[in-house]
């Protein structure tokens, strides 16, 4: 069966000069051709000539925008990274409830960077085999989960979350949570990735709330 184009997320930024755009445009280039390389074959089955091939350009080339190829999935990596960041600075603004920014956070933000099932069972395997992908893993996991907890801090000052287990520890349950999952379907995808997720959010939020606020369901809608 052939593998659908993946086009997980850009990371063109705004450039002045025809210089800086063709630099801009190059690396995305070979951003994701490495991403749609990695869901067809693997990842270590992925040569940096393959990557170059699939992206025309000189092999050469590839050096000049990342150092090696695990240094794809570290760009890949910090889309989860500036999740978090952005789910921080919404929890901090809004006025309505933190426990509706965590489900956000959960359903939608994540669903959106790790949809395509081929990709993340490579991506897997490349944390499963080689240590230098493992070691980008973990400190991606460290600085979401303290996002995470800072996140969980807020809901617990204002009344939503348990106290009885430190924001660190919920937050590292809940990541564990979530992390399992998305692995599992990619595995085994028998439903949408967001119907998983939605099923794993109605199990989970009983246990991070507090007993006074489990009456709500924590439901909201969340955009497609």
């Amino acid at each position: 069966m052939a593998t659908s184009p993946v086009k997980i997320r850009t990371t063109v930024r705004p450039t002045a000069g025809r210089r800086e755009r063709h630099r801009t445009q190059t690396r995305e280039r070979l951003y994701q051709a490495a991403l749609q390389l990695f869901a067809e074959r693997g990842f270590l089955k992925t040569t940096v000539e393959d990557i170059t091939e699939a992206a025309d350009v000189g092999k050469g080339t590839f050096f000049n925008y990342f150092q090696t190829k695990e240094h794809i999935l570290a760009e890949f990596g910090g889309g989860y990274v500036s999740a978090m960041e952005h789910a921080l600075e919404e929890a901090r603004a809004t006025e309505g409830p933190i426990i509706d920014v965590i489900r956000e956070l959960a359903i939608t933000s994540i669903r959106k960077i790790n949809e395509h099932e081929a990709l993340l069972r490579a991506i897997y395997a490349a944390h499963a085999s080689c240590e230098s992908v493992r070691l980008e893993l973990k400190q991606r996991v460290v600085a979401c989960r303290r996002l995470l907890a800072d996140i969980i801090k807020l809901g617990q000052a204002r009344g939503e979350i348990r106290l009885d287990i430190p924001a660190v520890e919920l937050a590292r349950q809940t990541q564990s949570i979530f992390m399992g999952v998305s692995m599992g379907w990619a595995i085994c995808p028998s439903s949408t990735l967001r119907k998983v997720l939605e099923e794993t959010w109605d199990l989970l939020l009983p246990g991070l709330r507090t007993s006074a606020s489990r009456g709500h369901n924590g439901h909201r809608r969340v955009s497609k």
